[in-house]
């Protein structure tokens, strides 16, 4: 009779296998990231490190393809020979993902929401924009500069948080494209 196998023990071959309760923890764990808009995550115990990254906003994994994920349990990102188990049951082919269009930070600096503590927003998600529409400031060197929306629209997600400093280039708001 075969002994069933733990998540993390490796197997005959040094592959890292992983159980069915296992794998589905982690699903579970990827639907919570991406229900809830978190980009990164870390996670170390002694017999584990976990990174999940997405690209983008938080919407371009499938949790079919855990596999490819499963294979980062080491450190600095990848073991090598490690494997996943595969899914007993075939995924659903997933519903085309939308593209948004991004409005990324022109500068470095320091993103804000509204002219000015206590005021209102410039833009909220869901509002409606137009081209050359205000959409934030990003504060460099004692300068607030005002980003403009390069597309008509409307906001569907705003990436960055009220006094987080941004890079040049950094995704601040996503848009759908007004058709």
């Amino acid at each position: 009779m075969k002994k069933k196998q733990s998540a993390g023990a490796p197997d005959g071959a040094g592959r890292v296998t992983m159980d069915q309760e296992k794998l589905e923890e982690l699903r579970e764990l990827v639907d919570f990231l991406k229900a809830n808009g978190i980009a990164e995550f870390d996670m170390e115990r002694a017999d584990l490190k976990m990174r999940i990254k997405f690209a983008g906003a938080a919407a371009g994994i499938d949790p079919g393809q855990l596999a490819g994920l499963l294979a980062s349990a080491g450190g600095g990102g990848s073991v090598p020979g490690a494997s996943a188990a595969p899914a007993a049951a075939p995924v659903a082919e997933a519903a085309p993902v939308e593209k948004f269009h991004e409005v990324k930070s022109p500068i470095v600096g320091t993103f804000y929401d509204s002219p000015s503590p206590g005021a209102p927003m410039f833009v909220k998600v869901g509002d409606e924009v137009e081209m050359g529409q205000v959409l934030c400031i990003v504060e460099a060197m004692k300068l607030m500069n005002e980003i403009e929306s390069d597309i008509a629209g409307e906001i569907v997600k705003r990436i960055a948080t009220a006094g987080q400093p941004v890079e040049y280039g950094q995704p601040l708001f996503a848009i759908r494209p007004k058709k």
